[in-house]
């Protein structure tokens, strides 16, 4: 059942990493311990046999046929041991996690010795939206695995957040990150998070309190000025950001957005001085290249702008942004027939974009 769990931290990172592109960080990669390891009380099940079929099919990604052999044996025997378990299981790796909480709630009654399914049902009422339902049954989770089950606090921290308990979530994202709870590193964890779920105002405030605790804690500036400058507070954006530079000077990110910082309030010279150290310092990010091709294209060297976006295009074909920037730089050049594919391309791209969502 272990997919089962990297299906729900897969969804996770895409539900919140869309709420702010330019702020998304790399989410938790490894899927929480399953809850059934053999060192643990086992779920008691049936003979697997009774549900061996049914298990190779969800193995192949067949749930609705897994579901039908499961509906098949609830029909012969409804009081089968282990099935309610089957099913919500079942029901959870399909995306359905309003059958499956029904499911793994019968599941648990049968048998509250059933960690697994404790475990499942407290991410499929998170994953349906109840995370006041799910806060009791993932801390359960975490007396279980107390160090070992990182994911499971990073779901529990972000659904106290969602029911608006701060002090617990940093509780939380603290004994995510080894951290005391009272410490600016706390703090900072958990602005970071408030920021990624849209709780701006808290976010600042958790932000600002790390910085008061410790002036000099790395990105703790950077965090503040990516706030500053997604609502558009230039100035306090810029100060930020310069106090960050002076604290961590190799830092590529803060000279790639203290550039973009500057290019917002027209200062050209200032954003490309910048953007160049963000290359010069990591060469990998395609960010900079674009915004340094949208700066060289105000200031008016269309040469210098189409070598820049060009060099992202190389970097990530698929980024419609940066096809359209060089189908603009083109045009500048009178290269027509460069910008009319450039352009085509860009709007592909985004009809691509749009069919996914």
């Amino acid at each position: 059942m272990l997919a089962l769990i990297r299906i729900a931290i897969l969804l996770l990172t895409i539900l919140l990493t869309g709420s702010y592109p330019s702020l998304a960080q790399s989410e938790p990669a490894s899927p929480p311990q399953h809850p059934s390891d053999k060192s643990q009380s086992p779920s008691p099940q049936a003979p697997a046999s009774n549900f061996g079929t049914a298990r190779k099919l969800m193995q192949e990604g067949k749930y609705d046929e897994a579901l039908a052999q499961l509906q098949a044996l609830a029909a012969q025997n409804p009081k089968l041991t282990g099935l309610s378990h089957e099913l919500g299981a079942a029901y959870y790796k399909k995306g359905d996690y309003l059958k499956a909480t029904g499911y793994l709630k019968q599941a648990v009654e049968e048998n509250p010795n059933d960690n697994e399914a404790v475990q499942l049902l407290g991410l499929s009422y998170y994953l349906s939206g109840r995370p006041n339902e799910a806060i009791p049954l993932l801390e359960k989770v975490r007396t279980w695995y107390p160090f070992a089950n990182v994911d499971a606090a990073y779901i529990l921290g972000v659904s106290y957040i969602q029911v608006k308990n701060y002090p617990q979530a940093r509780t939380a994202f603290a004994r995510m990150f080894d951290v005391p709870a009272d410490s600016a590193a706390s703090y900072l964890f958990t602005a970071r998070m408030l920021l990624r779920q849209e709780f701006d105002p808290i976010a600042e405030e958790y932000a600002q309190k790390a910085v008061a605790l410790d002036p000099k804690l790395p990105l703790a500036h950077f965090l503040l000025g990516e706030l500053y400058l997604y609502k558009s507070r230039i100035p306090e954006a810029v100060t930020e950001f310069e106090k960050e530079k002076a604290i961590n000077p190799a830092h590529a990110p803060t000279y790639y957005k203290l550039a973009d910082a500057y290019s917002r309030i027209q200062k050209f010279d200032d954003a490309e001085r910048l953007l160049q150290r963000s290359i010069w310092l990591d060469a990998t990010s395609t960010g900079p290249y674009i915004l340094m091709g949208k700066v060289l294209e105000k200031k008016g060297e269309f040469d210098l702008a189409v070598r820049a976006l060009q060099r992202a295009v190389t970097m990530d074909p698929n980024n419609s942004i940066t096809h359209h920037l060089l189908g603009q730089a083109y045009r500048d050049l009178g290269r027509n027939e460069d910008a009319e594919r450039e352009l085509k391309s860009a709007e592909q791209l985004q009809q691509r974009e749009s069919s996914k969502q």
